[in-house]
């Protein structure tokens, strides 16, 4: 990855860029100019609205991609599908000079719930491997490719599923196309996933084996609806906004005590997914400052789900990205006309150049995190006597090519980082900021200046 920008230059070619990062005082919760970095903006302009719009077709020229649906056809059902998306995936890595490994994690899913009989279900999973041998942190991204009509168990009616989730996928699939030229120091896992409609299943399959496996998830994206910006004829609409949903404490019986000392010291905010999505938001408005990452402090709209849930159960940091409003004529419906409405969930309803910015928010999220350091260890904060200054030591970063620290604080009703402070060393003084008002964090940042997640820091005396 390239390192720092220039100052000139990019006053030069990007001066609107240059007065939107600027942050409010009240506010700074984006990257400053010299930490943007060209490769990460390079990749954004590459993702193709044309490729989205013409995937999504292709997706949903198979008719049906139910999960119970037709197998062994070419043009027909799920296995026409997920074998297409393989092909796609393999003609990236040909592209790419084999850099992504192409792989299907298939399982037979037992009868259960919403599936009545003996099934396989198939994730296509791309991988980009790490450039760096010691860094084992992996991000992983998902779309579910499966769809289903108005009947969830029906596996042989039209059901195209455009919006809900061609949308994800394909998003999925030009990151992978595009990000497959570049090397990282994480690793990237792009996966189509099948078996959502029915429970997911594909997604619960692959994180409960990644835990396992003992693999470090470091943060786990899906993206579930995200082509359409309007709903109830236009009445909702929001062109440049986009839904990321963060759960924060755990919806568990009982409480791990590392967590008891989160609620205990007030940051319920700050647990690993709030934080993920925080610097989410950060990174992709720095890149796209039109864009309005909208957290929603929530693990998923109301009562409902998707395929980061199975990651959550597993203990890993996942958010879900969607539409502002959805359009429930165009989500699980027959292919119908009543009362001169078209419902159904077809192609025509999508927004390729909305998709395109949503998808563009996922890219440059996930290349600034795959190339930053790997957290500071052991982040706490000095109890040892009353003062109103606040005292932060940490353990280094083990990764190599850190250039420092940033140390963050924000007020503790504010969403976003308000203030920051680089350092270089391993200890920070507030000096007349006292711990009783603000909420902090420490992040580690690399020397092209791509920024981590931040850590909560934990109470320690002397």
């Amino acid at each position: 990855m390239k390192r720092y920008y220039t100052l000139l230059p990019l006053l030069l070619l990007f001066p609107l860029l240059f007065v939107q990062c600027q942050p409010p005082e009240t506010q700074p919760d984006r990257m400053t100019i010299e930490q943007l970095d060209s490769d990460i903006q390079q990749m954004v302009f590459d993702v193709s609205a044309d490729t989205l719009e013409k995937n999504v077709y292709r997706l949903a020229d198979f008719g049906t991609r139910h999960t119970l649906s037709e197998t062994e056809s070419d043009t027909f059902g799920i296995g026409a599908s997920w074998r297409w998306i393989r092909d796609e995936f393999e003609r990236y890595s040909e592209e790419s000079g084999g850099r992504l490994q192409v792989e299907l994690d298939r399982f037979i899913q037992e009868p259960m719930g919403r599936i009545p009989e003996p099934v396989e279900i198939v994730n296509v999973v791309a991988t980009l491997p790490g450039a760096d041998p010691d860094d084992d942190r992996i991000f992983v991204v998902s779309g579910h490719y499966d769809s289903r009509a108005s009947n969830v168990m029906d596996g042989e009616s039209l059901a195209p599923g455009a919006n809900d989730d061609a949308s994800g996928t394909v998003a999925v699939m030009e990151m992978a196309r595009v990000m497959s030229a570049y090397e990282f120091p994480a690793t990237i896992v792009f996966m189509a996933v099948s078996g959502e409609e029915q429970g997911l299943l594909g997604a619960r399959h692959w994180a409960e084996r990644a835990a396992e496996e003992g693999k470090n998830i470091a943060g786990m994206i899906t993206n579930d609806i995200i082509g359409n910006h309007a709903a109830d004829d236009g009445a909702l609409t929001d062109p440049n906004k986009v839904r990321l949903f963060a759960e924060g404490v755990p919806a568990v019986s009982e409480l791990e005590p590392e967590i008891r000392r989160y609620l205990q010291t007030g940051g319920e905010n700050d647990m690993p997914t709030r934080q993920f999505a925080r610097t989410v938001k950060e990174v992709a408005e720095s890149y796209l400052p039109d864009m309005d990452v909208w957290l929603i402090y929530r693990r998923d709209r109301y009562l409902r789900g998707g395929d980061h849930i199975p990651f959550l159960e597993q203990g890993y940091p996942a958010l879900r990205f969607s539409e502002p409003h959805e359009e429930f004529r165009h989500q699980h419906q027959d292919i119908r006309e009543e009362d001169g409405v078209q419902y159904g969930d077809l192609p025509e309803f999508v927004d390729y150049d909305y998709l395109g910015r949503v998808t563009r928010v996922n890219l440059a999220a996930l290349a600034n995190l795959a190339s930053s350091p790997r957290s500071p260890e052991n982040v706490g904060m000095n109890i040892s006597r009353l003062e109103n200054d606040t005292r932060l030591r940490w353990d280094p970063s083990p990764s190599a090519h850190v250039a420092g620290y940033e140390v963050l604080w924000r007020e503790t009703a504010s969403p976003v980082w308000q203030h920051r402070e680089f350092v270089e060393g391993t200890e920070f003084t507030a000096e007349l900021v006292s711990k009783d008002n603000w909420i902090f964090g420490v992040r580690a940042v690399s020397e092209g200046g791509h920024v981590g997640i931040p850590v909560y820091p934990m109470p320690f005396r002397e």
